[in-house]
């Protein structure tokens, strides 16, 4: 039987020595933990916040995050993909998702806001109305996904070949056309 933690605050833990116990958390508050290298799998995560805690390699295999936000934090290198993709719902304000990746997922409404998405990989996705608020897209990978209705208004530096990607209803800056162009060797330059 799995523990249930609910309303319950972490500060300053470092769990790269001993692991967050296996438990179903609810409505908990994780503060400038660090979790680098280390183990949140198998975890129940529910309408949990994570703020300025490292997760950058973390094992986050059959983890599921159920209304989790997490904000201002380190979180490269983790593997979206392996997660339980059962209810997920999360939103990254001011996260660093540096060589994440979200491949092969089925994300509706999920919200990244003032994001780095530096070689992230979103290959073989499903990303309705995803939005992309003032997100460095540099390097960001998008092959056979599906963006309709995304919303990268503010976002920046962005590559993607339209003819490789789902596009209906999704919304792009001016700015952002000769990233959408790249593939075709076309060269625009403003007025």
């Amino acid at each position: 039987m799995t523990d249930f933690i609910a309303d319950k605050t972490f500060k300053g833990v470092d769990f790269t020595k001993k692991r967050l116990p296996r438990a179903e958390y609810e409505n908990c508050v994780f503060e400038t933990c660090d979790f680098s290298d280390g183990y949140l799998d198998g975890q129940n995560l529910m309408e949990c916040i994570f703020t300025d805690c490292n997760l950058s390699n973390t094992n986050i295999a059959n983890t599921t995050f159920k209304e989790v936000q997490f904000q201002h934090c380190k979180m490269m290198g983790l593997r979206f993909e392996t997660c339980n993709p059962f209810l997920m719902d999360f939103t990254f304000t001011d996260c660093r998702l540096n060589m994440c990746s979200f491949t092969g997922m089925e994300l509706k409404n999920q919200k990244f806001k003032d994001c780095k998405l530096i070689a992230v990989d979103f290959s073989n996705s499903t990303l309705i109305q995803i939005l992309f608020d003032q997100c460095d897209m540099e390097q960001a990978i998008f092959s056979n996904t599906d963006l309709s209705k995304a919303n990268f208004n503010t976002a920046y530096n962005i590559t993607l070949n339209p003819e490789q990607n789902k596009l209906t209803s999704a919304s792009f800056d001016l700015k952002s056309l000769p990233g959408l162009l790249t593939n075709h060797k076309i060269k625009v330059v403003g007025s």
